[in-house]
């Protein structure tokens, strides 16, 4: 695969910070925040294949199918840092969103060279996993064609697996080995090839978008709240009577006396002050709506 660093949006040099260097601090965040503001921009005009991606991704979580994230570097420390959050915010299972990077836990915190440089390492790390055909493939990379994200895509693409790519520059070979690629063209860096600024930003700004659109499809979310949120700390002990109270416009105390009962699972703390439900009752209809508070209360 020839490298060729000219021919990349996110390698080039910005014309607007030259001389960055000689300017006041105050003068030199002025510039930074200016770039950022393109960000949204250039993921605004990606928000169709955003859609689609949000589509095969819940329909996977509700047949089976995982979303396993594949990156090196800042991309791939995104990748992590999303499906991280996933089972707190949305109670899911750690298995369901899974990231990977290249070289390993160790790269979490540190560069492992030339990792990012091998394809068959990516293969071995979705055996691993028992990646399948059921299962979303996104591949992280600033650049669009880091050869470890690229053999996991052609893997994946061999088993039949849906797969989507979330990079910077136009017309990469990622983008085109994929079946949804997402494009954020955030134009050069601040400091010339430093992706984990803009590109960075704008990975965040879609991978925010994949998970927490696939977890409102599949009934994670009532109106704006987090309802399946996991109670791990006081604060998310205080904020589940908050999201109840919220959602039902009943007191402190019915709430957390709804939450006992159920042993703190909002969802169903939530349907039976709605329903009038007991704990029992609220549990079977919840589960026999797939979760979905809304068509439960349909029958009610």
């Amino acid at each position: 695969m020839e490298l060729n660093l000219k021919k990349m949006v996110t390698e080039s040099r910005n014309e607007n910070t030259m001389n960055i260097d000689t300017l006041t601090t105050r003068e030199m965040v002025k510039v930074i925040n200016d770039e950022d503001k393109k960000v949204a921009l250039a993921v605004e005009a990606e928000l169709g294949n955003i859609a689609k991606a949000i589509d095969k991704i819940s329909n996977a979580f509700l047949n089976g199918g995982r979303l396993i994230y594949i990156g090196a570097g800042t991309s791939g420390r995104l990748g992590i840092l999303d499906a991280s959050e996933c089972p707190p915010t949305f109670g899911t299972p750690a298995s369901l969103v899974v990231g990977l990077i290249a070289g390993g836990k160790v790269a979490i915190l540190k560069a492992v060279e030339n990792a990012e440089d091998n394809k068959e390492l990516c293969v071995e790390d979705l055996k691993k996993i028992n990646f399948n055909s059921k299962d979303i493939l996104v591949g992280i990379a600033a650049s669009g064609r880091t050869p470890y994200v690229m053999g996991g895509i052609e893997y994946a693409t061999s088993l039949g697996a849906i797969t989507i790519s979330v990079s910077c520059n136009p017309n990469s070979i990622l983008a085109e080995a994929v079946n949804i690629p997402i494009s954020p063209v955030v134009g050069p860096e601040v400091v010339t090839g430093s992706s984990r600024l803009k590109a960075g930003t704008a990975q965040k700004l879609v991978l925010n978008m994949l998970t927490t659109g696939a977890m409102i499809k599949i009934g994670k979310v009532y109106g704006n709240l987090m309802v399946d949120v996991e109670a791990t700390n006081e604060k998310l002990v205080e904020r589940q009577k908050k999201i109840v109270i919220e959602a039902t416009d009943c007191t402190k105390e019915e709430a957390t006396v709804a939450l006992d009962q159920v042993e703190g699972h909002c969802k169903t703390a939530i349907l039976m002050i709605l329903a009038g439900l007991g704990p029992n009752e609220a549990k079977k209809l919840l589960e026999e709506k797939n979760g979905f508070i809304r068509e439960a209360l349909k029958n009610k």
